[in-house]
């Protein structure tokens, strides 16, 4: 299937490893022009340069802190210089830190707020006037399957994502009719850095080893194993392309199964 990509110019932030990274290098190979962000110059140019040699696309690597309101203006400002525009945009963040309830003080939810919430809505409002101008406009915003089925000892993570899920469904209805599409992705455990630093965390916790918890969580999905972050970028690059022009709205679990709901 042609999904229509070439040509088509992209923002991945969050973009140096992990999910970020495979789905900018998805689009890279069917043709997009990408701009991948992180907050480490060092590491953003180096995956830019890799994912060039790999593809032969054009790609930039642009640092910048999504907690920072200035740093998100300057970013899709670049973003969409470097690119001559921009038809597609992904938000995605790092993650929170871990902890129950009471470990965490009044800054640690602000900054959870500011990192998992609202760089998602700085970066879509400071993209769309770039998004008005395209023809096959789509918006990606990633979140976490805990927005459905909360996960033990991530209470910011649990409580902050919903509310991007809500913000993403709430876009798709106030701005189809300029022609932008608004879809998120839930991934589940998927095999990345911040998944190592979780399951570590938890072997420390439950005095095991981090090759023991990734068992015990390879075996809550039907397909006994984690995800791969290829695999991700796989649904994420059909969301984002023109092939699904008639889907919007959708909150989609990329997650092996391990979510148990029927909703």
């Amino acid at each position: 299937m042609d999904l229509g990509l070439k040509g088509k110019r992209a923002l991945v932030t969050g973009a140096s490893r992990g999910l970020g990274y495979a789905t900018a290098l998805a689009l890279a190979k069917e043709g997009c022009k990408v701009a991948l962000n992180s907050r480490d110059e060092g590491k953003v140019k180096a995956a830019a340069e890799k994912i060039k040699a790999d593809t032969g696309a054009e790609v930039v690597g642009l640092a910048g802190d999504l907690s920072e309101i200035s740093a998100i203006e300057n970013l899709v400002t670049e973003a969409a210089q470097a690119l001559g525009g921009l038809d597609l945009l992904v938000t995605n963040a790092g993650g929170p830190p871990p902890g129950a309830f009471e470990t965490h003080d009044e800054a640690a939810w602000q900054k959870a707020v500011d990192l998992s919430l609202m760089s998602h809505v700085r970066l879509i409002r400071a993209a769309l006037p770039h998004l008005r101008e395209s023809e096959a406009a789509s918006v990606l915003t990633v979140t976490s399957i805990s927005v459905k089925q909360p996960v033990e000892n991530l209470i910011l993570s649990n409580s902050i994502r919903a509310a991007t899920v809500g913000l993403t469904k709430t876009l798709a209805i106030e701005l189809g009719k300029d022609g932008i599409r608004f879809n998120s992705i839930l991934p589940g455990w998927t095999e990345t850095e911040r998944v190592v630093e979780l399951m570590t965390a938890r072997a420390a916790a439950n005095k095991t080893t981090v090759e023991e918890e990734v068992a015990k969580q390879s075996a809550a999905s039907p397909l006994g194993r984690m995800g791969r972050p290829e695999e991700f970028a796989n649904a994420a690059v059909f969301l984002l392309s023109p092939a699904a022009s008639y889907i919007t709205g959708v909150m989609l679990n990329v997650d092996g199964g391990m979510y148990k709901g029927t909703l």
